[in-house]
């Protein structure tokens, strides 16, 4: 790799894309609520979404888990779904209704609502 492509190499990233072991669990339109999960160490769950209810608004298939990557447990593909949430649930009766945040959630961030 000649010096003036590493950068443009290192910006494109790399594909995470993997053969998922199972079907998802979840499809689009399914109502969702996230895990009240406090992990040790690295996750992408973000603490105002935890213990919230919302809808998949998308499934990106089976990826490297980066949560299992990041500690050196390996890929341990799992399903990703972008995931949406009204103002009101994730910051109360008094915030816009109009509101809406959209994550990408791992299917082990997931439960059934």
């Amino acid at each position: 790799l000649k010096p003036e492509h590493v950068l443009p190499v290192l910006l494109s990233g790399g594909p995470s894309a993997r053969p998922a072991a199972t079907p998802a669990r979840f499809a689009v339109g399914d109502q969702v609520v996230t895990r009240n999960m406090h992990p040790r160490g690295h996750t992408r769950l973000p603490r105002y979404a935890r213990a919230k209810r919302g809808v998949v608004e998308h499934l990106h298939g089976a990826h490297v888990f980066p949560d299992s990557s990041a500690h050196g447990q390996g890929e341990a593909p799992q399903w990703l779904y972008t995931v949406r949430f009204t103002g009101p649930e994730l910051w109360g009766e008094e915030a816009d209704p109009t509101l809406t945040v959209s994550i990408d959630a791992w299917e082990s961030y997931l439960e059934p609502a």
